[in-house]
């Protein structure tokens, strides 16, 4: 077996090994979808709207746009679709963070090629401003790509609650 071949497969069985170790993840949901370009044949290429809700600090939800091939590649699911993703999270009820994370704990992942490439939604707190900061990118095994978009969501009192949460007491 030559090296590069050696080398892929190692690589392959890490990336399989590394999905069978991620830590629960939000699940989406589809909002809606818009055709980008027409395709005669095959599905057209759109742009996708998702939400998510953080499922460890409730009272956020973020939305994300992405790109999805169509083609014959995007009708059989094996495109490789492409690292440019939009971020929106908001506060949409009172915080109420469930347990302790760490600073880029990942909220939502999700496959974007057949192996290698993946998007991350990750999460962090911004101490000093009582501020959550989420960041979405993709990345691949070997290169990933420096797209990316943050939104920050402040903490807020919302309704007649009381004191709201610091994230600085629930970051590990």
């Amino acid at each position: 077996m030559s090296f590069r071949r050696c080398l892929l497969a190692v690589s392959a069985v890490l990336a399989f090994a590394g999905g069978l170790a991620a830590p629960a993840t939000a699940q989406e949901d589809l909002i809606f979808r818009k055709s980008t370009v027409w395709k005669m044949l095959t599905p057209d290429d759109k742009l996708a709207v998702y939400g998510v809700d953080d499922p460890v600090v409730e009272g956020v939800a973020c939305h994300y746009t992405v790109p999805e091939k169509g083609g014959v590649s995007g009708m059989f699911g094996v495109a490789e679709e492409v690292s440019e993703v939009s971020l929106a999270c908001r506060q949409i009820g009172p915080v109420k963070i469930k347990e302790k994370f760490s600073q880029g704990d990942v909220v939502f992942r999700e496959r974007r090629s057949l192996i290698w490439k993946k998007m991350q939604i990750v999460r962090g707190c911004d101490t000093k401003r009582n501020v959550l900061i989420y960041m979405v990118y993709t990345d691949k095994l070997i290169d990933g790509s420096p797209q990316n978009s943050t939104s920050s969501v402040p903490i807020m009192p919302w309704g007649g609650m009381g004191e709201v949460p610091k994230c600085s007491e629930w970051v590990r």
